[in-house]
């Protein structure tokens, strides 16, 4: 045998499994308990090693590179505090249903409860957030249990990226020696050669299928939609996402306008040239319009629920047959006004209703959709006042093609729904919509950025790129060039969309919380480019962000706003449009 213990031989076989069932990177993050698992994934030839120092970055980097491929890249990291850190990317990958494998060393259980150094309860440290959790046992050189290691892996990949996708948490104790040791009569010397090495190929093979309709139910549906008026609602969708050709099929078979989501994976490519893509709807739905346009009479919705507020609460106002699609029969839809809840893979279901349904809408009521875009654009377009919009604006329209962009929450991720016009350019967007929250961008970002060869830009705000500033160590350790656009408002903006913002105090000190930090030493700190514009000299931007994704390296662009004016520009913005829609479509 060529295992010199037992800890050695378990690791490897491991590793082994994992590759079989697909792996091809991992996320390590340094420390001893884990050195059998780091040293396999180490030295195992199909593997890229990422090296992480912090392993909060570490897990919103395997979330970022999961969320693009749709493929788990395990976490691999010590014991103790090390895998709580893992946590809050365990929650934004259980909530948006990203794969997620989570790979914790722990102490020999003969020691857990002790006090002993460094040793945490670390069984089910996740709680309901895993898909599957196993506390797997402790390294024998047999093979029963080396089976039952070897079908562990395996369905552990199964049940991270199977519906839904999720995380899944393999917790190992380990006794020393934890290094590469020679141990006299650990590894049996007669172990059977497919204990020790597995099968030719996976040990277990999982094939999993989608859900779908019968034929009568997929006809009943098909009737229940057969209606002059509709909407197509695409929400953020889950990775690898849904088939835009499918919703293009549908939408035509229909006659429905598209209303897709930034995230959708519809909004950006080649639908756009042939299908009614409806993106600036956060400009101008809301109760006058809704009061003055007839109410759709069946909407079918796929996707998570949607970022924008004002699509949410039209949706929750009008009197129409609601259909919410989704594979895992899960309930996204929080105004809980939908009639109808379907359980089947959406691509597949948008296909086959497009073969059944009788034919195109109301063609009047597409127009009215069209021509509310077409005013959107000419009053952003016509108006002089500067917000952060226009900055997300300016991206979508000068990214390279194809690009992966990817935007923070806060306000880029609505900015990017609002101003982000449908374009036929090859753009993947995505953002961490699952809890929403600011950590972890820069890092998901990255590795949204590592698994494909597209450019990648990030759009973030100052707070968001405060709070995970470690993560830009990943752009040289894990080999990544982003152009990174730091929008610096000082502080929260978001909270002025609050009432709160007519309290003040505590408005300024506690919400909004101003940091007067100075961003350019991240340029020395980690060997990027660095430049600073004016909110309001779009024309200085458009430059650097140009010369920034046609250069070599990583590059940062700092905008310089003001939040409380962007905001005060977005409400005009709003009632203009709202007045031009409404006299366009009288």
């Amino acid at each position: 045998m060529t295992d010199p213990n037992r800890n050695t031989l378990w690791a490897r076989a491991l590793v082994d499994e994992l590759v079989a069932a697909g792996v091809d990177a991992v996320c390590i993050s340094p420390g001893s308990r884990s050195t059998p698992l780091t040293v396999a994934f180490d030295r195992h030839e199909d593997i890229h090693v990422f090296s992480h120092l912090d392993e909060r970055s570490a897990a919103y980097f395997a979330l970022g590179r999961a969320r693009r491929t749709g493929d788990v890249t395990p976490l691999v990291c010590t014991s103790g505090t090390a895998a709580a850190n893992y946590h809050p990317a365990v929650i934004e990958a259980s909530q948006s249903r990203v794969p997620l494998l989570l790979l914790t060393a722990d102490r020999p259980p003969s020691i857990r409860d002790s006090g002993a150094n460094q040793t945490i309860d670390q069984e089910k440290l996740y709680g309901d957030a895993v898909r599957w959790y196993r506390d797997v046992a402790e390294p024998e050189a047999t093979p029963r249990k080396l089976r039952s290691l070897r079908t562990t892996a395996a369905r552990a990949v199964a049940k991270a990226t199977g519906t839904p996708a999720g995380p899944v948490h393999l917790n190992f104790p380990f006794r020393k020696p934890l290094e590469p040791t020679p141990v006299a009569g650990d590894v049996p010397a007669d172990l059977p050669e497919r204990a020790a090495h597995g099968r030719d190929g996976a040990f277990v093979e999982t094939t999993s299928g989608v859900p779908e309709l019968d034929d009568d139910a997929l006809r009943d549906l098909a009737a229940d939609l057969s209606a002059p008026r509709g909407l197509v609602v695409v929400g953020p969708t889950d990775a690898p996402g849904i088939d835009p050709e499918a919703v293009g099929a549908f939408a035509h078979a229909s006659g429905f306008p598209v209303l897709a989501d930034p995230l959708s994976g519809v909004r950006y490519g080649g639908l756009v040239r042939t299908t009614p893509v409806i993106g600036g709807y956060d400009a101008y739905l809301g109760e006058r319009v809704r009061e003055a346009w007839p109410d759709p009479g069946v909407v079918i919705r796929a996707g998570a629920s949607p970022t924008s507020k004002p699509l949410r609460k039209y949706l929750a106002a009008v009197d129409a047959t609601q259909v919410v699609v989704d594979p895992a029969a899960g309930w996204r839809e929080a105004e809980f006004t939908a009639t109808d809840l379907v359980v089947a893979d959406p691509s597949r279901l948008f296909a086959r209703l497009s073969r059944l349904l009788a034919g195109p809408g109301s063609a009047a009521w597409r127009e009215r959709w069209t021509t509310a875009e077409e005013e959107h654009a000419a009053v952003f377009d016509g108006h002089d006042g500067f917000c952060e919009g226009r900055i997300l604006a300016d991206v979508t329209d000068l990214a390279p093609d194809p690009s992966t962009i990817f935007v923070s929450n806060s306000m880029p991720v609505r900015d990017l729904d609002r101003f982000g016009v449908p374009t036929t350019s090859g753009y993947i967007a995505l953002g961490n919509r699952g809890a929403s929250g600011i950590d972890g961008i820069v890092s998901s970002a990255l590795g949204a950025g590592s698994a494909t060869t597209d450019d990648l830009t990030l759009v973030t705000g100052d707070l968001a790129y405060y709070h995970d500033m470690n993560g830009l160590l990943a752009l040289g350790r894990c080999d990544v060039e982003a152009t990174i656009v730091l929008l610096n408002n000082d502080g929260g903006g978001i909270f002025h969309m609050l009432p709160i913002e007519a309290y003040d105090p505590p408005f300024t000190s506690q919400f909004v919380t101003p940091h007067g930090l100075d961003f350019a030493p991240t340029a020395d700190l980690y060997d990027l480019s660095f430049a600073r514009v004016d909110g309001g000299d779009r024309d200085a931007f458009r430059d650097a962000f140009a010369d920034a994704t046609t250069s070599e390296g990583s590059h940062v662009i700092e905008v310089e706003t003001d939040a409380e004016a962007s905001h005060r520009v977005r409400e005009d913005l709003r009632e203009r449009t709202v007045d031009r829609v409404l006299a366009a479509t009288d």
